[in-house]
Parts: structure tokens; C-alpha cells; sequence
């Protein structure tokens, strides 16, 4: 076959790549799988099986995996680009493999530590790839439905697998039974990937031709300091990334502890953990296409404000009932920043440089991770777990004030 055969074989728009679109949904949800496993067990593991006190100490496997997968996410659009997108997904899969099986034996904390410092490269990898797959695939009029349908796919997935992990450890104890879940997912997520996807950079260049050029080709320092802070929309963007993760980070490692030191058991605490992905993984695809009739600005604005009333209503309250409805209201909130900042970021990129945008976005996301396992462990060492949740809540709550202030609204449509 020709390139000219080739080029002219490929259209954008969801119905005439619905196949592939599907395919990439399901793997997703895969990868999500993989980082449900740990939302629930995993901190208990470190506190009641390695007898671990600080709680900076046990959220440290929560830094491992928001640093390396940060700076993993910073290389995935650069790999995208010079070596294609299947490859970089099935790199990906081949980094978490060993993951399920570092935690189902490890026996030490530092074995847990370095499982998510994989899991950290794998999630940056692989995840990075199927949002980027799909964005290419629907073109600019679908991007927010696009990504919303990958979100909901990967935390609904982080969802299920967080009940059905605390619900099995309930049974069976954290280990080794809860972590066969992964095993499977890390297998099937990997044969997919490898047999059925095919590579989506004809799709790129056909958004990019139908584009207007952009005024000069940029150098990857040049994008990482305009989505950082040279451009309005994308600083806006990258900062609330930044701090919703750092609440998702949070939450990841003081959520179980805090629940856990107010009497309730390892199932329960799997309910409160599985409501919250859960919410945000299903009302996403709600949420994704809104952003694209509605406009960016005021999605994320709105749910950064109803993320810091979750996380304020958790900190204050300390009734399971309370706490069910405060993981439904995060999962609302979440739902509405999640699909609206990556679709603000690919309108603001031109399609010759928005593998690389998005990269450095989720760079600044996902160090989140990091920075608020860290902080947050430390405010909960020397003034409680209430006080690292109220803190946290505090800092979304300020985050949406500078959307609110810098992005400009609407953003519909790529920035060509």
C-alpha cells in the first residue's frame, strides 16, 4: 500500500474510528485496574502487616510512584512522536508486569517502594498513550467526549478494582489474594496491546495538515516553558492539574489511615475508596462532552470548588454516612476538572507539538501525587489527619480562584 493509499484510508471522527476507540477504552481500563489495587490494601499493608508508624513513612510508596510517573509522562510525548504510539503503550505494559507480583511477595516496604516506582513509569506510559491515541483519533470537535470516555474508563476501573480489593481482603487478608486482580490485569492489558492496537500518527498528520502551521517548529524546552507558565490557558490548566492530583495523592494514602483510626474495618474503607473513582470515572462521560458545549473555564473552576468542599466535609465529620456522601461530592468535582483541563490543553497546542504539551501537563499533574502524599503525611505526623485533609482543601480551593483569574473562556476548538 502507498502512503497516498495509506493517507487517504484514515479519517478523523469517533464513527469512523469507533473500533479502535473501543479497544483503547477497554485497555484503559486496565491500566486503571492496575492502580486500584493499591487504593485500599496497600496503605494497610505498610501500617498493620510492616507495622509501619509515620505516616510519612507509609504514603512514601505514593512519592516513589507521583515522581517517576511524572517525569515519565514528561518523555511519553516526546516518544510518542519519534517512535509512535503503540510502541511507547506496549513499553508501558512491560514496566507494570512485574508489579502485582513485587507487592503479592515483597518482603519489605522498600520492595513496595520500588513495585510503584515501576508502576509510576508503566501508569505514565501507558496512560499518557491511550488519552493521546484517542485525542487523535476523534479530531478537534470530540476531544472533551474523547477524553472523558478514557477517564472514566481508567478511574472506574480504580473504582471497582478498590471494592473488590478491600472486599477480598475483608475476606482473605491483604495478602496474597486482593493482588491476583492485578496479575490478570497486567496480562490481558498487555497481549491486547501488543496484537490489536495499531498506531495513530497518521491521524496526527492529517489533523495537522487541515491545520494552520504554526509560526515556527518549537524545541520541547520551548513547549515545557510555555505549558508551564508562558501561556495563560496552559499555566491555568497545569496548576490545577498540579493540585488536584496532589488531593488525589492525599486522599490515596490518608484517606485509609484516617478511616481506619476511626474504628471502621478494611471492607468499608474499600466502599469509601471504591465511591470516589467510581463517581469520577462514570460522570466523566458526562462531564467530557459538557466541556466541549459548555467551555473549559467553567467546569474546572467549579470543580476545584466542590473538591475543596468534599475534602473540607471529610475532615470535619466522623460518620461513615458523612464520609460516603464527601467521596461522592470528590468524585462529582473531580469529574468535572479531569476531562476539561486535558482538553483545555490540547485546544490551546497546535497538533505538531500537543503529544509534548500534554506530556508536560501531566508532568505538572502527576507530581502532584508527590507532593501531596509528602505534605500531607507530614502535616498528619505532628498535627493529625484531619488537619492534612483540611489543608489540602484549602490549597484546591485557591487553585480555582487562578482558573478562574487567568484562563480565558470559552476554550472550544484546537488553537491552530
Amino acid at each position: 500500500m502507498t502512503a497516498a493509499v495509506a493517507a487517504s484510508s484514515i479519517a478523523l471522527g469517533l464513527k469512523a474510528n469507533w473500533r479502535q476507540f473501543a479497544l483503547l477504552v477497554l485497555i484503559n481500563a486496565f491500566v486503571g485496574g492496575m492502580v486500584g489495587i493499591e487504593r485500599t490494601v496497600v496503605p494497610l499493608i505498610g501500617s498493620k502487616e510492616f507495622g509501619i508508624t509515620s505516616t510519612t513513612l507509609v504514603v512514601s510508596f505514593i512519592v516513589s510512584f507521583g515522581v517517576v510517573k511524572a517525569f515519565a509522562n514528561l518523555v511519553s510525548g516526546q516518544l510518542a512522536d519519534s517512535w509512535g504510539r503503540k510502541r511507547v503503550l506496549v513499553l508501558g505494559w512491560m514496566f507494570g508486569l512485574p508489579v502485582p507480583f513485587m507487592i503479592l511477595w515483597g518482603p519489605s516496604w522498600s520492595w513496595i517502594i520500588a513495585a510503584n516506582a515501576l508502576l509510576g513509569v508503566s501508569q505514565g506510559l501507558a496512560w499518557s498513550m491511550t488519552v493521546l491515541m484517542k485525542v487523535d483519533l476523534v479530531g478537534p470537535k470530540g476531544r472533551g467526549l474523547a477524553v472523558g470516555l478514557n477517564e472514566f474508563a481508567g478511574y472506574f476501573a480504580v473504582g471497582i478494582t478498590a471494592f473488590l480489593t478491600g472486599y477480598l481482603a475483608g475476606q482473605y487478608g491483604l495478602r496474597p489474594v486482593p493482588i491476583y486482580l492485578g496479575i490478570g490485569y497486567a496480562i490481558v492489558g498487555t497481549a491486547l496491546s501488543i496484537l490489536l492496537v495499531r498506531d495513530t500518527r497518521g491521524h496526527v498528520q492529517l489533523e495537522a495538515a487541515n491545520a494552520a502551521k504554526a509560526a515556527s517548529p518549537l524545541t520541547f524546552r520551548e513547549i515545557f516553558a510555555l505549558t508551564s507558565f508562558g501561556d495563560p490557558n496552559l499555566f491555568a490548566a497545569s496548576q490545577a492539574g498540579l493540585v488536584n492530583n496532589l488531593n488525589d495523592g492525599m486522599s490515596w494514602g490518608i484517606f485509609p489511615l484516617f478511616f481506619a483510626a476511626n474504628g471502621l474495618g478494611v471492607e468499608r474503607i474499600g466502599i469509601l475508596k471504591a465511591v470516589y473513582p467510581a463517581a469520577w470515572g462514570v460522570l466523566q462521560v458526562a462531564t467530557g462532552p459538557l466541556s466541549d458545549k459548555w467551555g473549559r473555564k467553567g467546569l474546572i473552576v467549579a470543580g476545584m470548588w466542590v473538591q475543596a468542599a468534599a475534602l473540607l466535609l471529610t475532615a470535619l465529620t466522623r460518620d461513615f454516612r458523612w464520609w460516603l456522601a464527601a467521596s461522592l461530592l470528590l468524585g462529582l468535582g473531580t469529574a468535572m476538572v479531569y476531562p476539561s483541563l486535558i482538553a483545555a490543553v490540547s485546544d490551546a497546542s497546535h497538533p505538531s507539538w500537543r503529544a509534548r504539551s500534554l506530556s508536560v501537563y501531566r508532568f505538572w499533574r502527576d507530581l502532584g501525587y508527590a507532593i501531596g502524599a509528602l505534605s500531607a503525611g507530614l502535616v498528619a505526623d505532628f498535627f493529625g489527619f484531619a488537619w492534612a485533609i483540611g489543608s489540602v482543601a484549602a490549597l484546591t480551593f485557591i487553585s480555582g480562584i487562578v482558573v478562574a483569574l487567568m484562563m480565558r473562556a470559552p476554550d472550544r476548538g484546537p488553537n491552530s
